[in-house]
């Protein structure tokens, strides 16, 4: 773009009369340069609009005019703007880089990615960011194999960057403890709310009212065909059934998010569900919910799920995340968190459809 400015500059001056000048087309040469060049573009840019401009005047109508005069020193003055402006935008992206990086990594030191097989059970887990290359966001999701069966949390936490990571961190963290300790999944959805209020109380009076995490946790005991779910104010689950069948698991009673015990409260009641062989749990936060089309219609997952049949929990993930692309015709526009448990079933024959692709 640099050149091809500068090249128009050189025409305009060549094809119009003396009293025009082609001095601004020089002069904005190096300012497009400045926010995508290096520091030497710029200047090899800027030098070369003060050389075509000399050049132009020697062969013109002279260098030594003082309108002539004016026309390259505005250039020059340009031109040392330009890089400054490089040299800001540089460290401003480098400082957004080494933030950005610093984020990634802390997430996924809270958020690693659980092992494929945990208590028996088939284990595949996705975060597919909004913004390309960005791993920064509130969605979280956690399996651990505990005395009491396979328990789980899937969440997403109001905000964005390193406050949510905090958060992610501060559930993470307490689900952990509290899946190994409590013996109920009522009690590990009470430990998590003390952790949320104590993390709103320790940020202020803000986060306190208006801090929360949705989630939907499970318990899976072992040598049991159920599983126990109870959902804070989180999108449904869903149970994905050997032929192709899609349950969605709506909660008996609804409850508020974690983290807004101060609004009210509820007992928390486990619901139990049966859980069959070859049958697999989806969990999902509303970027997969929420995902539009290009005419604002939301993506459906249990319609776009019923009859499909898949081998795996991967192959699953793997194939919602392409119609979800498909859907929104390019990527979701939040956060999306996928998580999939599949109880396998022995001797059963794999079998595949692919997916419908919306029109």
């Amino acid at each position: 773009m640099p050149a091809f400015v500068i090249f128009v500059g050189v025409v305009f001056d060549s094809a119009t009369p003396t009293r025009f000048t082609a001095s601004p087309f020089f002069a904005a040469a190096p300012l497009v340069a400045a926010p995508f060049f290096t520091l030497t573009g710029t200047l090899l840019t800027g030098t070369a609009a003060v050389a075509i401009d000399i050049v132009l005047r020697v062969f013109g109508d002279g260098l030594f005019r003082l309108q002539a005069f004016t026309e390259l020193l505005t250039i020059l003055v340009v031109s040392v703007l330009a890089l400054a402006i490089n040299r800001i935008v540089r460290r401003t992206n480098e400082r957004l880089t080494s933030a950005r990086i610093i984020a990634e990594t802390a997430q996924r030191a809270v958020l690693p990615t659980p092992a494929d097989r945990i208590g028996g059970l088939h284990i595949a887990a996705r975060y597919e960011a909004a913004q390309e290359g960005a791993f920064i966001g509130g969605d979280l999701f956690a399996v651990q194999d505990t005395p009491h069966g396979v328990r789980l949390v899937v969440g997403d936490v109001r905000g964005k960057g390193l406050g949510a990571v905090e958060t992610v961190s501060v559930v993470i963290g307490a689900f952990r403890e509290a899946a190994e300790q409590e013996s109920s999944l009522e009690g590990v959805a009470q430990r998590l709310e003390r952790a949320m209020t104590r993390e709103g109380a320790r940020r202020g009076t803000i986060d306190l009212f208006e801090g929360f995490t949705t989630a939907v946790l499970a318990e899976i005991p072992h040598g049991k065909d159920v599983v126990r779910l109870i959902n804070r104010g989180h999108p449904e689950p869903l149970m994905l059934f050997a032929d192709g069948a899609a349950l969605m698991l709506s909660p008996t009673e609804f409850a508020l998010p974690l983290g807004m015990a101060e609004l009210g409260g509820w007992p928390d009641r486990a619901d139990e569900i049966d859980y069959p062989t070859g049958a697999t749990l989806l969990f999902y936060t509303d970027g997969l919910s929420e995902a539009r089309d290009r005419q604002g219609v939301f993506y459906d997952p249990r319609g776009r799920l019923d009859g499909v049949i898949f081998p795996g929990p991967d192959e699953l993930l793997d194939a919602m995340i392409g119609d979800v692309r498909v859907h929104t015709g390019g990527g979701p526009n939040d956060d999306m968190a996928l998580l999939a448990v599949s109880r396998p079933a022995e001797g059963q024959p794999e079998r595949r459809r692919t997916m419908p692709v919306v029109p």
